[in-house]
């Protein structure tokens, strides 16, 4: 893993709160995850950081996620969200609900019309278990879908042009008035993505300024 220091991220950042989103099929066990596990453990403190195991089906996805935010609330006067691919749809929803600022890494957008060509059953890429990806698991997508951002300048967007598995021109065009890092290439797992934690944590200072 890159070394990134904590040399030159602001002052605040040992103050906030940090959920992180992992995306379909994933777990706290992903690249990302763990990198920014390790990160949190060498430069911060690891107790301001939380990474549920969202449940399969989204309804209940998003409830573990408001539970664990509302959770990190209670401990830190400030928070924000990292949500990667059906993580960062799960996040724009939070984000929007509760008035925090978000930080989207190849999101999903719009997630029920792509799901609607792979209905049945999908095995975990970590625990082996397989799922039966459902209508009703459409609907509930449905609900939470976001077609307006109503605070733009809160979410920083983080795409690669590479997504092998989403089309980052859709997330381009709903987030088209929040800040954004366009990489060309890369792949869905957001590459690199370890070196962009300075770029987050002074997106998230400016938004979490008292």
């Amino acid at each position: 893993m890159p070394v990134v220091s904590i040399d030159g991220l602001p002052a605040q950042v040992d103050h906030f709160g940090c959920l992180y989103l992992h995306g379909f099929l994933s777990s706290p066990k992903s690249q990302k995850a763990q990198e920014l596990s390790r990160y949190f453990d060498q430069y911060l403190d690891i107790h301001q950081l939380s990474i549920p195991t969202l449940p399969f089906a989204p309804a209940d996805a998003i409830e573990v996620a408001a539970k664990a935010l509302a959770e990190l609330q209670t401990k830190y006067a400030r928070v924000f969200i990292i949500g990667s691919s059906l993580g960062g749809f799960y996040a724009t929803w939070l984000a929007q609900q509760n008035n925090v600022p978000a930080v989207l890494v190849n999101p999903a957008v719009r997630p029920f019309e792509l799901f609607e060509h792979y209905l049945g059953p999908h095995t975990h890429y970590y625990s082996g278990e397989v799922h039966q990806l459902t209508t009703d698991h459409l609907d509930q997508l449905r609900r939470l879908n976001v077609d307006t951002v109503m605070h733009p300048e809160r979410l920083l967007l983080l795409l690669q042009t590479g997504d092998e598995t989403l089309d980052y021109r859709h997330a381009a065009q709903l987030y088209r008035a929040s800040p954004a890092w366009l990489e060309g290439a890369g792949s869905h797992s957001f590459e690199g993505f370890i070196e962009r934690l300075p770029q987050i944590f002074h997106h998230i200072s400016r938004c979490l300024q008292p």
